[in-house]
Order: structure tokens, then C-alpha cells, then sequence
């Protein structure tokens, strides 16, 4: 599915479009069948991924515990439990990015929860950071001297993190010439 596309789409729809289609939704959501269907395919103490919408990107985590509808997972990256629906569990390796077509700025659903990016200061200094935290309307961003920045989405810009290196040169002969 082109979540890029869909939510294109979905920018044409009434608020009324969109409470309909998010009752429909939620139906499938908690369809046991489908929460079954998960299930079958976990098994204690397997390695998985989940969409975590607070940070907007894929965790990878291990399955400690199955409910009834929901799931307890250990993060691997902090050791941390947290019980979450099935339907946040991605089984199938989905692409989860969101590119959308704006022309200023970046959009919420662009960043994910440690992307790099880059912000212009009062004094039109340029300012680089890790995304910590998406807020309704901003992003925290961590600098590299720790200094936290609250800075609208729209103000925002994807930072390439490289270094510049040499490249590294095989030698060697061709052969069958």
C-alpha cells in the first residue's frame, strides 16, 4: 500500500469522509480473525517490529506476552515493556515512510523519532540535531552540544549525515579481455 499516496487522497475527504472511514477502520482493527491471523504468526520470545505512532517509526522488539488483544513486547533498543495492540505489529516488513509533497518545511509525518535534520536560528545560523520528541505542532531536536530546540515542522530540513572519505581503490587485473 502507498501510504504517501493515500494520504494524498485522503486531503480531498470531508471530516465526515474521515469519521466514516475511521469507524470502518477500527472495525477491521479489532476483528478477532485478523488479531487471530497475527497471533498465529508470533511465538514468545521472537524478534518483531511495531509502529509506534508517538515516535512515528518501526521498533524492533521481542514478544514476552500474548493477551487477549494486546501484546507484551521488551524494546530492544532500551530494554523497556510495553503492551500494544496486535494491529501495531508489522509481520510483513512494510515500508512505513510517508513522503509528502510540500514545499516548505518538512511534515509531521515525514519525521521519525531520531532523523537528523536541520533549522535556521534567530540569527540565521544554521542548526542541526536528532529529532527526540514530535509534538502537535513541533519538533524537539537534541543538538550535538545537548541543547533542546522546540521548532515548528515547517521550519524544518532533512539532513544528509555524512563524512567525507576517501574512496577505497581495489587493484587488480582484468581478466578475459
Amino acid at each position: 500500500m502507498d501510504y504517501s499516496k493515500t494520504i494524498e487522497d485522503l486531503k480531498l475527504a470531508s471530516l465526515f469522509d474521515l469519521y466514516r472511514l475511521s469507524i470502518a477502520i477500527d472495525q477491521q482493527l479489532n476483528d478477532p480473525q485478523r488479531i487471530d491471523e497475527i497471533k498465529s504468526r508470533l511465538k514468545s520470545g521472537q524478534i518483531m517490529r511495531y509502529f509506534d505512532p508517538t515516535e512515528n517509526r518501526l521498533i524492533e522488539a521481542q514478544v514476552i506476552k500474548f493477551k487477549r488483544t494486546q501484546l507484551l513486547v521488551k524494546n530492544l533498543h532500551n530494554q523497556q515493556e510495553w503492551i500494544i495492540p496486535f494491529y501495531w505489529v508489522d509481520l510483513d516488513e512494510i515500508n512505513t515512510d510517508i513522503v509528502a509533497s510540500s514545499s516548505l518545511g518538512l511534515d509531521k509525518k515525514q519525521l521519525k523519532v531520531g532523523d537528523i535534520v536541520g533549522f535556521h536560528d534567530k540569527q540565521n545560523q544554521d542548526v542541526h540535531g536528532e529529532v527526540i520528541r514530535l509534538n502537535q505542532k513541533t519538533a524537539t531536536v537534541r543538538t550535538n552540544t545537548n541543547t533542546e530546540w522546540r521548532v515548528g515542522y515547517r521550519w524544518l530540513y532533512p539532513v544528509i549525515d555524512g563524512e567525507p572519505r576517501f574512496p577505497q581503490i581495489i587493484e587488480g587485473k582484468v581478466i578475459g579481455e
